[in-house]
């Protein structure tokens, strides 16, 4: 481990990027159980509606000042935001937690590799692809619909990556996201209410679908800001990786969705590629920050999947994003995201 990451409170910012992590596939497991009474449109209604009040109170963005060059980042990333979780959590629905949240992982890795030139990623393209089709196993009764949602769950992620540089240098703070975040949720207005017209939720279902909502939103969005605090946020895009570790744990333990022993080794193998990635993307970050050369165009697209600071700033000298650049950044809450 190095230096950095024995500073005092990096074990708190590690405890705080697990719960997160825990916190947003908990969610989405407990939406999952409403399934059967709303449906994922139902689910994913009230989540776009809980994350848009609190993406609002967090960024207050001035909409009436927006010109017309902000605006159109900003309903771009609105619709990827809607399309990247109905995706996914229709494919949770037909694929399971895991491999849904595994395959929109391809997402970040896709953007990573595209651009990079060196030959570590050139090995972990290599091992993704493989560890991909084991993961899918193509076959008689394999739900090639669910599959084919999630990969594009991790097309929206890689635009959700490329449009928020977008807005974050058109829009100061987090501005930009909280819109986004609110059209998404307007727009879903009719949508939710048409679904819950036409299937009446139970107590229950609305629980569960409230609480994918702040487990899966708010949740993840303020405790990694606040892990941000702690951790260097190259260690941030690392820990990432985990995620469909958790995914995989949490649908076994809530929803009992079993994997087998191929499918665990396809699963460890994306994770390494998105984290030896990401420490790559982080190191080049860092010394490009350190050198008085300028940053190449594909240098700066892989640095911008794992460190916050490329896209809203210069940090604030540590590696760091400043106070602003932590609220400006788009944490767990909507990746897959996150999401």
């Amino acid at each position: 481990m190095s230096e950095e990451a024995k500073k005092p409170g990096q074990s708190v910012g590690v405890a705080m990027m697990l719960g997160s992590g825990l916190s947003t596939q908990v969610g989405a497991s407990l939406g999952a159980m409403a399934f059967p009474v709303i449906g994922p449109v139902g689910v994913v209604a009230v989540r776009q509606w809980v994350a848009g009040v609190v993406l609002l109170a967090v960024g207050r963005p001035r909409l009436r000042s927006f010109t017309r060059q902000q605006w159109l980042p900003v309903l771009a990333l609105a619709a990827v935001f809607a399309t990247m979780n109905l995706s996914l959590y229709t494919a949770i629905d037909r694929i399971g937690l895991g491999l849904a949240v595994t395959l929109e992982f391809l997402g970040p890795l896709a953007v990573a590799l595209a651009g990079s030139r060196r030959k570590v990623d050139v090995i972990c393209a290599l091992a993704a692809g493989p560890a991909v089709v084991v993961l899918t196993r193509p076959q008689a009764s394999t739900d090639y619909l669910g599959v084919g949602l999630a990969l594009l769950a991790a097309a929206c992620w890689a635009c959700y990556i490329l449009l928020n540089r977008t807005v974050g240098s058109r829009i100061p703070g987090a501005q930009g996201t909280a819109a986004a975040a609110a059209v998404s949720g307007l727009a879903y207005v009719p949508v939710g209410v048409f679904v819950l017209w036409h299937h009446p939720p139970t107590v229950a279902a609305i629980w569960y679908a409230l609480a994918a909502g702040v487990l899966s939103s708010a949740v993840p969005f303020l405790v990694d800001l606040l892990a941000l605090r702690k951790v260097p946020a190259r260690f941030f895009g690392i820990f990432m990786s985990v995620n469909p570790v958790l995914a995989a744990l949490v649908g076994l333990v809530v929803l009992d969705q079993r994997l087998d022993r191929p499918a665990w080794f396809a699963i460890t193998v994306i994770v390494a590629a998105n984290a030896v990635t990401a420490a790559a993307a982080g190191r080049r970050g860092r010394s490009q920050r350190g050198s008085s050369r300028p940053v190449g165009a594909s240098s700066r697209r892989a640095m911008a999947v794992v460190d916050p600071t490329v896209r809203q700033g210069c940090g604030d000298g540590e590696g760091r994003p400043s106070r602003e650049q932590q609220i400006g950044l788009e944490c767990a809450s909507l990746r897959p995201s996150r999401r």
